[in-house]
């Protein structure tokens, strides 16, 4: 992690990914890059749907490669480079048949290392094999639901999913939630875990940090009027009021179960995910 001097106030506990000796290129391939309009939480009538978000700096966005549908072609990593639009480092790899194409990549992997997608591949950080093929115990990300639908599962910085079971056309996944789900052994994963394990420890050190990222200030459901929110109103600090707590549309928040009982993935859950204790 890369630490600031404090300069000033906002510097003092500032800390950052240290990009030096990692990043091998700062521009991104223009053919594999372009613009975009970011929905910052509104629909297509342009009302909003999801709060404290809009503003933020302009992004190029990078095609990146989640279907690996180049099959038994070796590919070779040509740079490695940082994405604004998620947390995990990408590479440019050039394929022997001379195309080029973004992924995302694992840790441990250097430019002119070479990665393959085949059922044959050998277990090696950054291949890519059908989940019946890889043994019980192997880190895997960039995970299928569905044989050919394309990584779901996996995908951000850090992550991996570990391999505990194989049997009768599934093989159960223990999830980063520590939930352990079945998934069709036809789906095809990477070997490892995403690089840039060290985003999570980074410290914005400033509100004006997160107004570039696209994220606005939260307002207090008690600094409202009554009109806007339930716990609203009051002469000074008030307690919320109500016998259990809720959001500002009345629905119930704070541990109350939102998942549909009758949700289709429900069959394929083996263990729930493990609970904070707070």
């Amino acid at each position: 992690m890369k630490k600031y001097k404090p300069t000033t106030p906002s510097r003092r506990n500032m800390s950052t990914v240290s990009y030096k000796g990692v990043l091998t290129a700062k521009n991104p391939k223009k053919s594999l890059s372009g613009g975009f309009k970011r929905s910052v939480g509104r629909n297509s009538s342009g009302r909003i749907t999801s709060g404290q978000k809009g503003g933020g700096v302009k992004r190029l966005y990078r095609q990146i490669d989640f279907k690996y549908n180049k099959v038994d072609i070796p590919a070779k990593i040509e740079t490695i480079e940082y994405d604004p639009n998620r947390s995990a480092f990408i590479g440019l790899v050039l394929y022997n048949d001379g195309e080029r194409r973004y992924v995302v990549l694992p840790n441990g992997l250097k430019p002119k290392d070479e990665i393959i997608t085949s059922e044959k591949a050998v277990i090696s950080i950054g291949n890519r094999l059908p989940l019946d093929k890889i043994p019980v115990g192997t880190f895997v990300y960039n995970i299928e639901i569905k044989p050919n639908s394309g990584a779901k599962i996996a995908r951000s910085a850090g992550n991996y999913a570990e391999v505990v079971a194989n049997e009768g056309g599934f093989v159960h996944l223990k999830m980063p939630s520590s939930e352990i789900r079945k998934v069709l052994s036809g789906s095809w994963a990477s070997i490892g875990a995403v690089s840039n394990e060290e985003y999570r420890l980074r410290n914005k050190g400033k509100a004006g940090r997160n107004r570039w990222l696209g994220k606005r200030p939260k307002v207090r459901g008690s600094a409202m009027n009554p009109v806007d929110h339930p716990y609203g109103g009051g002469e000074g600090r008030q307690p919320q009021g109500t016998k259990r707590p809720k959001n500002r549309w009345g629905k119930g928040t704070r541990g109350v179960k939102t998942r549909k009982s009758k949700k289709y993935s429900n069959v394929f859950i083996v263990s729930r995910r493990k609970s904070k204790k707070k």
